[in-house]
C-alpha cells in the first residue's frame, strides 16, 4: 500500500497540468466485491454503446432516468430489442440519422469559435450552445443556421467563453504550461500516461513540481481530437494506476468505459481538486479559438485553467480527460471531456 500511495501522488501531480481531472471517492474493491463484479450486469454505458451499434439510425441516443437506462427508438421492433437488453425504450420522432444531418448543417453554416452542439436524447433535439464571445455578425450567422432546422434545434446561452483549461504554472509542466495527468496506461512492458492533446502539443518533455523529468510525449492529437500520450522515462515504482482525491485518499482505476447521459461522475485536477456532477450530452462538438474538437462528453462539472488533461471517472472506471469549457468552480460551469476509450484504441494501451 505504501508503494501505491507514492504512485498516486505522482499521478496527482501529473494530472494537474493543463485541464480537468475527475476522481471518485469510493475505496478499492475488496476480494468479495471483485468476485461479485465478475457476474454483475454490464454497465449502462456498455449496454448503451452496444444498442447504439445494433440499432443504428433507429435510435437517437440514450440516458439514465431514475437509475434506469432509457434508449430512444423510432419503431416497435427497435423497442423490443431495447427491452430484451434490459433497458427502457422511448419512442421519438427524430431518428439518429436525422439529428446527425442537423449537426452537419451546423458544421457547415455555424462553425464559429464560441459555439458547441450535441444531441440531447431526452428532448430529441440538438442543443446549440453559444458563449459570450459570439456577437454581432457571427451571432446573426449562428441564429440563421439554427433557424433553418426549426424545432430540431434548441439554442442556449453559456456564460463566459469556451477555452482550453491550460495554465502557466506548476504541477506537471512542459513548455512553461501546466496540465493534469489523465490516466496511467501501459503497452506490454512500457508505461505511459494519457492527458489532453492540447497539452502534449505544447512541448515534448514533462516534469513534476520539483523539476524531475517524468517522460516525453509519444503522441498528440489536437484539434479534431484532444488526447495525447506521454511515455514514462523509467518504469514506475508502483504498477497500480490511481487518481488522487486531494486529501481524501485515492481511487484505483481498474477499467475504462463509455459515459452515459445522466451518469454521476467526478473529476480531479491540480487547480480545483475534486468536483462532481453529471453527464449532459455525448458526441459533442466544441469550436475553440484554436479549432474544432468532436466526439466530446459534456458535463456540468466545473473546472478552471490548470485542470486540463485530468481524469473524468465514475467509480473505478475511467471515462475521459478534461478538454475545456466555460465558467469556473465559484459560479459553476460547463466542461467537456475527451473519451478515454478512443485514445486507448488509437495508442493500443490499457488501464492498469
Amino acid at each position: 500500500m505504501k508503494k501505491r500511495q507514492r504512485r498516486v501522488l505522482v499521478a496527482a501531480v501529473t494530472t494537474a497540468s493543463a485541464g480537468l481531472v475527475a476522481a471518485t471517492l469510493a475505496t478499492a474493491p475488496s476480494a468479495s466485491a471483485t468476485r461479485t463484479a465478475s457476474v454483475a450486469p454490464p454497465a449502462p454505458g456498455e449496454v448503451s454503446t452496444a444498442l447504439a451499434h445494433q440499432l443504428g439510425a433507429r435510435t437517437a441516443g440514450s440516458y439514465l432516468k431514475g437509475g434506469k437506462l432509457v434508449v430512444t427508438v423510432t419503431d416497435a421492433e427497435a423497442a423490443r430489442t431495447v427491452r430484451a437488453a434490459g433497458a427502457v425504450p422511448a419512442v421519438v420522432g427524430r431518428s439518429g440519422s436525422y439529428l446527425t444531418k442537423v449537426m452537419d448543417g451546423l458544421k457547415r453554416d455555424a462553425t464559429v469559435p464560441g459555439t458547441a452542439w450535441a444531441v440531447d436524447p431526452a428532448s430529441n433535439q440538438v442543443v446549440l450552445s453559444v458563449d459570450d464571445t459570439v456577437t454581432g455578425a457571427k451571432l446573426a450567422k449562428v441564429k440563421a443556421a439554427a433557424a433553418k432546422q426549426g424545432s430540431a434545434i434548441r439554442t442556449e446561452h453559456v456564460a463566459g467563453s469556451f477555452r482550453k483549461f491550460t495554465l502557466g504554472g506548476e504541477a506537471i509542466k512542459t513548455g512553461g504550461s501546466r496540465c493534469s495527468l489523465g490516466f496511467n496506461v501501459k503497452k506490454g512492458n512500457e508505461y505511459y500516461f494519457i492527458t489532453a492533446g492540447h497539452c502534449t502539443n505544447i512541448g515534448s518533455t514533462w516534469t513534476d513540481t520539483s523539476g524531475r523529468t517524468l517522460g516525453t510525449t509519444a503522441g498528440s492529437s489536437f484539434p479534431g481530437n484532444d488526447y495525447g500520450l506521454v511515455k514514462y522515462t523509467s518504469t514506475p515504482a508502483d504498477t497500480q494506476g490511481a487518481v488522487s482525491l486531494y486529501g481524501q485518499g485515492s481511487r484505483d482505476i481498474t477499467s475504462a468505459g463509455n459515459a452515459t447521459v445522466g451518469q454521476q461522475v467526478q473529476r480531479s485536477g491540480s487547480t480545483t481538486q475534486v468536483h462532481g456532477g453529471s453527464v449532459n450530452q455525448l458526441n459533442a462538438t466544441v469550436n475553440y479559438q484554436e479549432g474544432s474538437v468532436t466526439g466530446l462528453i459534456r458535463t456540468n462539472v466545473c473546472a478552471e485553467p490548470g485542470d486540463s488533461g485530468g481524469s473524468l471517472f465514475a467509480g473505478a472506471v475511467a471515462l475521459g480527460m478534461t478538454s475545456g469549457g466555460s465558467g469556473n468552480c465559484s459560479s459553476g460551469g460547463t466542461t467537456y471531456f475527451q473519451p478515454v476509450t478512443e485514445a486507448m484504441q488509437v495508442y493500443g494501451v490499457s488501464i492498469y
